[in-house]
């Protein structure tokens, strides 16, 4: 009898082992992959979409935010008032939220950020958004007053941008390595070159995030991330560089390969600076140079929209204009040579992403058969910042601008296009006081419509979202109206 129980309890010794094992926990970390490093981890003080892509929305939060669908949603302030004469703003801030460092934020902050954001001595690469601000006040802890010079029917919008995030006076000087801002991340380490890490904060004033770390992880070469990515090296790379291998990921059940828009308008921008370049004539050359098509095909493997002017297609108020220039060599050649321009060479200034590299290969060969030479020089992103962004040191360059709704940019004549047109600037003027939708879609229509016919730059096509997950992972953006890795939502199913 005491055999016949040792074999049973014998038999029964793995069930029970199964019983008293518990379930695989639940992963809370997750590597992330991107190809750009940031240049710091300051948003107030640079123009690299790579940094919002770490901070936004982890790190950094303003008063109002951008949602996955591109809406504008309450932040930091839970409420707000407008004025009769839309010129002032009350803004009502949420209670107990602190930074990362231990402080109270307070309506005094917003006073500081938004104050210094528009000082003479400001950094911040986006000084249009505060431009119509009057007077910031605090009207007691959690209410702010903000009196505006004139309406700007864009200012909540305005408001929600990586660069208008709420600083602490305390640490603002040191954000560029040592990020603190209130959001439910805290900065924990860069290591620069590979990856910049961060925890979930445990005083965070809203819902707290599933994951508990998430690390950033810089890959550049386009073999290298899918290498990454096959192996399980990186969970997720939400703006994957080498299309030409979606194909792969989408046949393999440990994958989920997730596509959608942005709102990066990628662009052969042109220095109007070069005597050639300030010709009318030479840009439309340029314009029909190029064939759209066969650049989204070379470059992007046929993932992205062709594009006539600087405005998203998904946007409602878009409209296509790219039959203002459609390819053909033949009369880039006759305009080039009724401008006297014939045998032009150009430098072309190529940043590290792919769909530039690739894309500047077909460029230069598309200007190549209209008898335009180009000297291409590849240079990485914080050499193309200091050359070519802030020094205008360049004739031709291909980014993608991820910003949203900026076609504001043509009328800044110091812009790094150089493009100085006052009936343009008129234009963007007016739309920055109108709020009436009918009339804010006729000026972006007639602003489109300015920069299109006068062939500022050579509008190439919109820039994709293709991304790559395991596909054990949810909450990821499919959409990107704003450049962001909001890790807030994600998590983890299994």
């Amino acid at each position: 009898m005491k055999r016949i129980l040792t074999i049973a309890l014998a038999a029964l010794a793995p069930l029970m082992a199964l019983v008293a094992t518990p379930a695989t926990a639940q992963r809370t970390d997750i590597n992330v992959g991107m190809v750009l490093e940031p240049p710091n981890l300051d948003p107030t003080s640079g123009a690299a979409a790579a940094i919002r892509e770490v901070t936004y929305a982890n790190i950094f939060e303003g008063l109002t935010r951008f949602g996955p669908d591109g809406s504008v949603n309450p932040g930091l302030a839970h409420a707000w008032d407008i004025s009769d004469d839309g010129l002032t703003y009350t803004f009502h801030l949420r209670e107990g939220v602190i930074f990362h460092d231990g402080s109270p934020m307070t309506a005094a902050d917003v006073v500081f950020t938004l104050d210094r954001a528009r000082g003479e001595d400001s950094t911040n690469a986006q000084p249009q958004l505060f431009a119509a601000i009057e007077t910031v006040e605090a009207l007691d802890e959690l209410t702010v007053q903000v009196t505006l010079n004139r309406q700007q029917g864009s200012f909540l919008f305005n408001m929600a941008w990586g660069d208008a995030v709420i600083l602490s006076p305390e640490s603002a000087a040191d954000n560029a390595t040592n990020p603190v801002g209130t959001g439910p991340f805290r900065f924990t380490r860069w290591v620069q070159g590979d990856r910049v890490e961060m925890e979930r904060n445990p005083d965070y004033w809203g819902e707290a995030p599933a994951l508990e770390r998430v690390t950033f992880r810089f890959i550049q070469d386009p073999s290298a991330a899918f290498a990454a990515m096959m192996a399980g090296d990186i969970d997720a790379f939400p703006n994957f560089p080498a299309p030409e291998t979606l194909a792969q990921f989408e046949a393999d059940p440990r994958f989920a390969v997730i596509v959608g828009s942005t709102e990066g308008n990628t662009i052969l921008s042109m220095n109007h600076e070069n005597e050639a370049l300030a010709d009318v004539r030479v840009r439309q050359a340029i314009a029909h140079a190029i064939n759209r098509q066969d650049i989204i095909d070379g470059a992007m493997f046929g993932y992205g929209t062709p594009i006539g002017t600087h405005f998203a297609p998904h946007n409602p108020d878009y409209l296509d204009l790219t039959d203002l220039t459609p390819h053909d060599p033949e009369r880039a050649r006759e305009l080039l040579a009724e401008a006297g321009h014939e045998g032009l060479s150009l430098r072309l200034a190529l940043p590290p992403p792919g769909y530039a590299r690739r894309g500047g290969e077909i460029v230069a060969a598309q200007l190549r058969e209209v008898g335009i030479r180009t000297e291409i020089t590849n240079v990485e992103w914080a050499q193309w910042l200091e050359q070519v962004f802030r020094g205008g040191d360049y004739d031709l360059t291909i980014v993608s601008h991820t910003e949203p709704m900026d076609i504001g940019i043509y009328a800044r004549p110091d812009y790094y296009f150089r493009y100085d047109d006052a009936d343009f600037q008129g234009l963007i003027a007016e739309l920055d006081v109108t709020s009436d939708p009918a009339e804010r879609t006729a000026l972006l229509h007639a602003a489109q419509r300015h920069i299109a016919e006068n062939f500022v730059v050579g509008f190439m096509f919109q820039l994709p979202k293709t991304g790559v997950a395991n596909a054990e992972i949810e909450g990821l953006w499919e959409n990107a109206p704003v450049p962001a890795n909001d890790m807030t939502a994600v998590r983890w199913t299994n």
